[in-house]
């Protein structure tokens, strides 16, 4: 078994709004307004890092790919992307 880190963003859809985002733009152009004008928009999303093992890269993908599809992500409004290193 070869040791893996996978580093994996899930981010809301691009095409839907994001409450959170929205909340700390207009938090930021409202009190900080001055330091931040020129913030345009800001998204908020979850990085997760997982240490694991498997037998190659492509079964570390594998795996990765079913963490995101069954659990970690909502395909209904978030898309996942991952980077995967070798430990």
């Amino acid at each position: 078994m070869k040791k893996f880190i996978a580093n994996i963003r899930i981010m809301p859809l691009k095409n839907l709004d994001d409450p959170q985002g929205k909340a700390v733009k207009n938090a930021l152009s409202t009190h900080f307004g001055l330091l931040f004008k020129t913030i345009s928009s800001v998204r908020i999303g979850k990085n997760i890092t997982v240490d694991f093992e498997a037998d190659s890269e492509e079964k570390a993908k594998e795996i990765i790919e079913e963490m995101c599809k069954k659990l970690l992500r909502n395909p209904v409004v978030e898309y996942y992307e991952y980077e995967i290193k070798k430990m």
